[in-house]
């Protein structure tokens, strides 16, 4: 069922926040509306309330992601299902407001809520929509951004499930800060290198001295 679509409601949600950098845009009615999108219907049940429930939402969906980019799948499918069963949707046939060329219906599946509120409508299409696409593409797909001290949540969609910063950005800064990283350890005293030893065949000044030594007591036993 391609509905993991829906997922990306789930990281928008999430990414209102940035601890690391204590930033949370998520503050008022306007910003519900905002996260909203193009959502009008459940845009007009934003209120007041819905700030600190979706903030609940957002706290315990970050979660899932910070569990599945540790590697503990099962914590993060737990946590998922918590949310699923809290926040439940139904599935539906839908494409009556989409015609093809031919003016005909373009089926498609939906997610359909029956929301009391709009944290409750949202919650549900992000919840299922983040189920599908971890479902159908793993849970190594979720993950947070290791670009310090960004953490925003992402979802892989590489070939080689390779990625580890939720954008380019990110990835370019953290690839020169390990750079610079590297460039300080090099140049540090510690990693200087250690004075080598005279060559072979060419005595130090003591070794030079015996030498000599040695040379004028032959010399007098000769004489």
């Amino acid at each position: 069922m391609e509905l993991n679509y829906y997922s990306d409601m789930a990281v928008r949600l999430v990414n209102t926040e940035e601890p690391e950098r204590g930033v949370d845009t998520l503050t008022s009615v306007e910003s519900v509306r905002e996260l909203c999108g193009a959502d009008q219907a459940v845009s007009r049940k934003a209120t007041e309330a819905d700030v600190a429930r979706l903030r609940a939402v957002r706290t315990r969906l970050r979660a899932v992601f910070a569990a599945a980019s540790e590697g503990d799948e099962v914590r993060a499918v737990d946590l998922l299902n918590s949310l699923l069963m809290e926040f439940p949707t139904s599935p539906q046939i839908s494409g009556h407001e989409v015609l093809d060329d031919d003016g005909r219906p373009r089926w498609h599946m939906h997610l359909a809520e029956h929301p009391a509120n709009a944290t409750a409508a949202y919650a549900a299409t992000a919840c299922m929509g983040l189920a599908f696409h971890l479902t159908d593409l793993g849970v190594d797909r979720l993950g947070i951004c290791q670009a310090t001290p960004c953490r925003n949540a992402y979802l892989d969609t590489s070939t080689n499930r390779s990625r580890r910063y939720c954008s380019d950005r990110c990835a370019t800064r953290a690839n020169v800060a390990a750079y610079r990283a590297r460039k300080r350890r090099e140049n540090s005293p510690d990693s200087a290198p250690e004075a080598s030893a005279p060559p072979r065949g060419r005595p130090g000044p003591t070794s030079g001295r015996s030498a000599e030594t040695d040379q004028r007591a032959t010399e007098a036993k000769e004489g």
